[in-house]
């Protein structure tokens, strides 16, 4: 009972940590916070919040500050500090991302691949007005958009079930996933690019969209019910 009493539950700050470090000098103070933010980060697999830094750091330390000192000493390294998906994270520099493909067969060492056009279109249709369901996205693109398309977005944890629409029969909506902005370097979806950004990075083409030119992945498995939804999860 001591022992399951002495456990802390998962992201709890450590009762002994000193954050304020009074007895240090400012200097050096400062350099066991960057060092501390820093560690959090290298030791997380996701982006780690600002919140959560907060918790190893005084309560009068700029957080910001901190994090430009930071991204100023990893100047010269192959990977920096990022803001994205809410958070921080360590990424390696995109000028490596050649050598890492070679080594490992991965771009950038992420492990993501490039989505198909139909995918992306898609995609790029439930970031900009999301929540939606499947039978607004049909309507957007006037042609059925399949299940199987959908499932393979939630597949790769880049769309979730969002709220029930209101609509009669209560269909689910779409909604994009934190994994969504990881995978794409966004902080927000603010930071969402817009249609030419898409199209100069070889995603989409405006000329065949305004020709009626929706690509065929878009209407595999016609005439899915709508309500049916594969790796169905609250986002």
């Amino acid at each position: 009972m001591a022992e399951a009493s002495a456990r802390r539950k998962p992201n709890e700050q450590p009762a002994l940590l000193d954050t304020e470090l009074e007895h240090l000098p400012a200097e050096l103070r400062w350099r066991e916070w960057m060092g501390r933010v820093e560690a959090l980060v290298f030791a997380a697999s996701e982006p780690v919040p600002r919140e959560v830094l907060a918790r190893v750091v005084g309560k009068n330390c700029n957080l910001e500050l901190i994090i430009d000192d930071i991204r100023a000493e990893l100047a010269g390294r192959p990977y920096e500090l990022v803001s994205v998906a809410g958070g921080w994270q360590h990424r390696t520099r995109k000028v490596f991302g050649d050598a890492i493909h070679a080594a490992f067969g991965t771009a950038a060492g992420e492990g993501t691949k490039e989505l198909p056009q139909a995918e992306a279109l898609v995609l790029m249709c439930i970031a900009d007005f999301q929540p939606i369901t499947r039978g607004e996205l049909s309507s957007f693109f006037g042609k059925e958009v399949s299940c199987d398309l959908i499932g393979m977005l939630c597949a790769q944890d880049l769309i979730a079930s969002g709220p029930r629409s209101p609509q009669p029969g209560a269909p689910y909506t779409y909604v994009t996933t934190k994994t969504f902005l990881s995978q794409f370097g966004l902080d927000t979806l603010r930071q969402l690019p817009d249609f030419e950004a898409l199209e100069d990075a070889g995603l989409l083409s405006k000329e065949k969209l305004l020709a009626g030119d929706i690509p065929a992945g878009l209407a595999s498995g016609e005439g899915d019910g709508e309500d049916d939804v594969v790796g169905e999860q609250a986002p």
